[in-house]
């Protein structure tokens, strides 16, 4: 039997972890999910002869190495920051090992040696990074195989509040980790082309340079840009297509309402507040704001950012209790980012029966024996509950039936990978349509400027 290390039994991992434990059986497979928290990992093998479960702190060198050598295969579902250090045992041991996230400069530098060790290190093969290469690249493939020069490539993807548990006036609740949510957009300017002209978007304006999109069957979205759009012109071998923008989907009028957050300073990470364990949510705002003894936080935040008294922002920034006079109960030297994180977590949590959802569509323009034409590929995802959610299903999956290709051999590649060539992405997409996880593709009329 091949025994099948997971390192880590958190909200992500809870689809994976039943995807390789229904499939164990026929497999022939043991599943070993280890975690600091051991009832954690003991809940997610409950009922399943092939699981085992133990405490296990992946930080320990010594107990890491004695692990991973005793198995197969290592599926890390660790923090990013965390993966390097898996890897390298992982190379030692000449074990195969899976990660969900991006490839860092750090993991880049291991190819080689991961080669050499004769193991196959599979990166990016989650749902963003992950799901997106695959829809993306058969599409793009399609195009080559037509004979089609592709002239504009977008990418959009969003975790959202699923249409039926959407009762708030932002149209959003967490589905991932809060404080990624907070700090998104920062740590540099947002970077694309656009009809052959470079483009950049500094973080104070990047919640205000938004663009629309009708997701076919779903409404209609907004979509602002992620860090770094360029770098994917290598990666799907577009170096010379004209447009390249990658995003996140929120619903409309969502970021517009962050926008305050971002001008007000709320969600600097970079220093600490004095007195922060002693302040209220209404002593938080105001401590951002200048000192005039005569007006109220309210009407000071109104001049200070000309929101109107009709402006529909105004009744979500009251709705998430910002100038409420509760205790946020911070620990002493919380900065601006955990502060405003404690208040959103009050309100944007996921109740018991919510149901999350994501969102992903491509357009891609291409030109034809000079005719231009235009595809839109959408995928909507809505999740079963608390624990198979929409993210845990998408990040999960497709980690599961890359696991399973590489052990049954269906994968030969070595080295640093990720998810971009036809042998990988066919069989995992048809597999996950089996899931539910679909892509809708029309060809519409271009839109010519």
């Amino acid at each position: 039997m091949k025994k099948i290390l997971v390192i880590g039994a958190g909200r992500s991992s809870s689809s994976l972890i039943k995807y390789l434990l229904e499939n164990a059986e026929k497999e022939n497979w043991v599943i070993k999910v280890g975690d600091m928290d051991e009832e954690l990992a003991k809940e997610k093998v409950s009922g399943y002869s092939n699981g085992e479960a133990f405490k296990f702190n992946a930080l320990n060198a010594e107990d890491r190495s004695k692990e991973i050598e005793e198995c197969d295969f290592v599926v890390s579902m660790l923090p990013a920051r965390f993966h390097i250090e898996v890897v390298e045992d992982c190379i030692r041991f000449q074990k195969n090992v899976i990660t969900p996230s991006y490839v860092s400069p750090e993991m880049k530098e291991l190819h080689q040696k991961a080669v050499d060790a004769g193991i196959i290190v599979m990166n990016e093969i989650g749902v963003d990074p992950g799901i997106d290469h695959l829809s993306a690249k058969k599409v793009l493939d399609e195009i080559t195989e037509m004979g089609g020069e592709m002239t504009c490539f977008e990418s959009f993807t969003g975790g959202l509040v699923a249409p039926e548990s959407d009762n708030n006036p932002w149209n959003y609740k967490f589905t991932w980790n809060p404080r990624n949510v907070v700090l998104a957009g920062q740590g540099g300017a947002a970077k694309f082309i656009q009809e052959n002209k470079y483009k950049y978007i500094p973080y104070s304006r990047l919640f205000r340079r938004t663009e629309i999109i009708d997701v076919e069957g779903n409404g209609k979205f907004e979509g602002y840009a992620n860090r770094d759009s360029l770098k994917y012109r290598s990666i799907y071998g577009l170096e010379n297509i004209p447009t390249i923008y990658r995003g996140t989907l929120r619903k409309v009028g969502f970021s517009r309402a962050w926008n305050v957050f971002v001008q007000l300073g709320a969600t600097d990470d970079t220093y600490v507040m004095e007195g922060s364990q002693e302040m209220t949510n209404r002593d938080f705002i105001n401590a951002l704001l200048a000192y005039n003894p005569h007006d109220s936080v309210e009407l000071k935040l109104r001049h200070y950012l000309k929101i109107d008294q009709d402006d529909v922002i105004w009744d979500k920034l009251v709705w998430l209790g910002i100038f409420d006079r509760t205790p946020l109960n911070m620990e002493k030297d919380s900065t601006p980012a955990q502060m405003l994180q404690k208040i959103l977590e009050a309100k944007w949590t996921l109740e018991e029966d919510d149901k999350d959802m994501i969102v992903m569509w491509h357009k891609f323009g291409f030109k034809i024996d000079g005719k231009d034409r235009e595809i839109h590929s959408s995928m909507t995802y809505i999740g079963t509950d608390q624990t198979y959610t929409a993210m845990s299903d998408t990040v999960g999956l497709p980690v599961g039936i890359c696991t399973k290709m590489i052990l049954n051999g269906t994968i030969k590649l070595k080295g640093v990978q990720i998810p971009i060539v036809k042998e990988i992405y066919q069989p995992i997409l048809k597999e996950l349509e089996e899931y539910g996880i679909k892509f809708t593709e029309t060809e519409v009329e271009p839109v010519l400027y």
